[in-house]
């Protein structure tokens, strides 16, 4: 069996059981050092110490020590000890557990029901009102986390049964929740846009100028599509009436919007404008966000110790998962391209003959199966880097590339029958609203991303005009 018949064969594996159930980081880790150890096999430099200590006349325990001790020199250990190193002085991931830390502060903050309770108010003469609300709250709380389960679920416990209270349909309110919890993949400042970047080398201020309007053109579909078929089929979405929302005067309306909506928006917005126009570095203004998040949270009352240790628990449980997953990825995609596995990846495309419309339909229909079974975290660390090298080939920006990837993974978490958002709000919904309800609400808003994606294809001046207005 030849090198790269091996590489394939451990990427088999690898596939086999992951679905199997084992921990993806771990399975990495242990298959790279596995396949590594065949791989930089070296009789001549594993044994070296031990001919020396056998000509010596060294005996008994220590002659056992230089035979352990050649099984060990192997280059793979020295490969994984720098992976390791690399992945966790990588300046680009520092940024991950500060936006992370940022937003379990907020989501424990009591800053969301305020938020969601003012847009309410505000948007109460638009059709729809409590369900735009609730996208907009979702969009601003998912941008501040970027974590999906999170802000479902915490929207789900608020904004869910208020929908249903106010006699909102069932599906119609779910797929409201779902969509909108979805967002943070997108619009900046993402963690996922952070991830990518460290593992395509693209420039994480570029990632996230290009992903602004794309993240507002979804958001703005959605919105529409709210509105719309509120006034088409009313009943799905009844107005609210003065005893829902009781008398509000507008100097009391503009007092809830300052002390709800701004600060949330005021601290998003400091943390991706210093990014975008250079002010501070993404690690920077990740640091300034976990600062105001505190500082939020101690102004509304909400700063108490076990809040701050969950937040840190929660932080450092994300990060470490985030950091093995890199260590583990690379030491496998080291040992399956220098066995050759990435050149016969390479060549098999290659004489497919495809057109660049054709590779990214293949590249993204590959990565929407993916998103079943995987999280975003494992697709874009294991699974893009497989894409990255084939790009230049098609001519393709990595830039473009990583905003279509972020796309397309809104549709993992709204596809049934493995729609993660719907089993997130499934799980705290009340027991007469079932699954496929959700599923059935979820899927307008998967029309919506295939939608904003063919735009982007057919428009990519949405992804490039402010990375090329602001850099150049």
């Amino acid at each position: 069996m030849t090198d790269a018949a091996i590489a394939i064969a451990m990427l088999g594996i690898f596939i086999l059981v992951i679905f199997l159930g084992f921990p993806i980081a771990f399975t990495l880790m242990a298959l790279g050092i596995g396949f590594g150890y065949y791989a930089y096999f070296d009789p001549s430099r594993m044994w070296r110490d031990y001919d020396r200590a056998i000509e010596a006349g060294v005996q008994g325990m220590d002659l056992w020590s230089s035979w352990i001790g050649g099984l060990f020199n192997n280059r793979i250990f020295d490969l994984f000890v720098n992976q390791t190193y690399s992945v966790m002085s990588n300046e680009v991931l520092t940024a991950v557990p500060l936006f992370l830390f940022m937003g379990y502060i907020v989501e424990r903050s009591n800053i969301v029901e305020r938020l969601f309770s003012t847009l309410y108010i505000a948007a109460r003469r638009i059709p729809g009102s409590m369900a735009v609300a609730a996208l907009i709250t979702c969009t601003l709380f998912a941008t501040a986390t970027g974590i999906v389960g999170a802000v479902v679920t915490l929207m789900g416990l608020l904004a869910f049964p208020a929908m249903l209270n106010a006699r909102y349909n069932t599906s119609f309110a779910s797929g409201v929740i779902c969509a909108g919890g979805t967002l943070g993949i997108l619009i900046p400042p993402s963690i996922m846009l952070i991830v990518y970047a460290a593992a395509s080398g693209t420039s994480i201020v570029r990632l996230y100028a290009g992903a602004l309007l794309p993240g507002l053109l979804l958001a703005g579909l959605y919105v529409t599509y709210i509105i719309g078929r509120s006034m088409l089929q009313p009943s799905i979405a009844p107005k609210p009436t003065k005893e829902d929302i009781g008398d509000v005067s507008t100097p009391r309306l503009i007092l809830m919007i300052a002390t709800s909506f701004l600060p949330l928006a005021v601290l998003i917005m400091a943390v991706l404008g210093s990014i975008l126009f250079g002010l501070a570095t993404p690690t920077e203004a990740a640091s300034a966000g976990a600062l105001g998040g505190l500082a939020l949270a101690a102004v509304y009352r909400a700063l108490t110790w076990e809040r701050l240790r969950e937040s840190v628990y929660l932080t450092m449980k994300a990060t470490a998962m985030v950091c093995w997953l890199f260590v583990g990825s690379w030491t496998f995609a080291s040992v399956f391209s220098y066995l050759g596995g990435e050149h016969l990846i390479t060549e098999f495309v290659t004489g497919l003959d495809m057109s660049p419309l054709t590779f990214l339909l293949m590249a993204q229909l590959i990565i929407f199966l993916l998103g079943w079974p995987l999280e975003w975290s494992e697709i874009i660390i294991i699974f893009v880097p497989i894409f990255l090298p084939l790009l230049p080939m098609f001519g393709i920006d990595p830039l473009f590339f990583g905003i279509l990837v972020a796309l397309n993974l809104q549709t993992s978490f709204l596809t049934p029958p493995m729609a993660m958002s719907a089993y997130y709000l499934k799980g705290i919904a009340p027991p007469h609203v079932q699954l496929t309800d959700i599923f059935k609400g979820c899927l307008p808003y998967l029309a919506m991303v295939i939608l904003a994606m063919a735009l982007l294809y057919n428009f990519p001046g949405i992804v490039f005009w402010l990375p090329d207005l602001v850099y150049g």
